[in-house]
This record gives C-alpha cells, structure tokens and sequence, in this order.
C-alpha cells in the first residue's frame, strides 16, 4: 500500500530522502507519475542555491521541510525542488526525471510531443509536462495541487547513484539518484 507523504518524512538529509523517493509517486492537479531520478543539494555543497545563504530567491529551500522551493532555470524552465531537513538549514531534492502515469494526454499537450519517454525526463521538460509555476513555490507537499505517495512497499526499487548533471561545482558528489533499468531517466548513469 502506498502513503501520502507528510512534512516529517522530508526531515532526513537531502541525499537520504532523495534516495527514498525514487519509486515514490509526484501528482499535480491529478498529472504526474512515478520518481524515477532526483539530485541531492544541501547548504554546505557549493552546487546547492542555499550555499551562500538565504535569498528572496531561494528562501524557500530553507524550509520547514516538506514544501516546494520552485525556480526558473536559465531563465527558460521552472524546476521543482522538495525542501529538506529542519527549518532553517537549506537543502532540497530537484525531482529530475518521472515515469509518466497519470494525465498523460494533459502532458502530451503541454509539451507538444507524444513520445512518452521524452514527456518528464529532465527537470525542465517536468516542469512544463506538470504545468510547475512560481505560484506554487513554498507551498505544502501534502497540500493540493500537490501529491506525493511513498514507493509501493511491495515493489521491487534498486536505486543507483552517480554524479549530478548540469552543474559547475562540487561535481563529483555522488548525488544523483535513479532508478535502475528505467528508460525515463533525463540521462543514462
């Protein structure tokens, strides 16, 4: 059986929850699928927007646990971050890539193609096929528009891990998390 998620169970180091929410389900409004890739960014990491501290922009990431922290990236897409730990602290999951399951003609609309592989697989293309707004920045995780369901307990999830994709700095760190043998993934491992 599957469980909504609440605020305490974001309350665990980014790369721990980004680990465990790999199999977990992401709906908006009802359209979204299965996490199959996510990337880990904490305040001491110099890659993380909260490395320096907090911002008007990146405040959000600083909590309380269990809310969106939503930015624009290179200016073109809006990414979705799950924000982690305790109030405060500044660390966040970007959910990177999903297995589409649910609104999948919505999604085919909103991104303009009908290869499903192609639908969520990178933040960027996520964040359209899931219509993520700064509106929804700071909101609640178990609030609508927002839906989260912890991973089936029945369902078989190896989680690999590599290094982050599309970042300058700390590049090493083995945070980038996904699901083994998925063809959703934004890039191969």
């Amino acid at each position: 059986m599957t469980r909504p998620l609440q605020a305490i169970d974001f309350e665990a180091d980014s790369h721990v929850v980004a680990q465990a929410l790999i199999g977990a389900t992401l709906l908006i409004d009802g359209v979204g699928g299965r996490i199959v890739e996510t990337e880990a960014y904490d305040r001491e990491d110099p890659a993380s927007h909260a490395f320096s501290g907090p911002t008007t922009r990146n405040a959000s990431m600083f909590g309380p646990p269990g809310r969106a922290y939503v930015y624009r990236s290179y200016g073109i897409h809006w990414c979705l971050n799950f924000v982690c730990r305790e109030a405060g602290h500044g660390a966040g999951v970007l959910i990177r890539a999903l297995e589409p399951t649910h609104g999948l003609e919505t999604m085919r609309e909103r991104r303009g193609l009908h290869e499903d592989r192609l639908l969520c697989s990178g933040p960027g293309k996520l964040g359209q096929a899931l219509a993520i707004t700064h509106a929804m920045n700071g909101h609640r995780l178990d609030r609508a528009p927002f839906q989260v369901l912890a991973a089936d307990d029945g369902a078989a999830i190896e989680v690999i891990a590599g290094p982050r994709i599309g970042i300058s700095k700390a590049v090493d760190v083995p945070w980038r998390f996904g699901l083994k043998g998925s063809r959703y993934l934004s890039r191969r491992f």
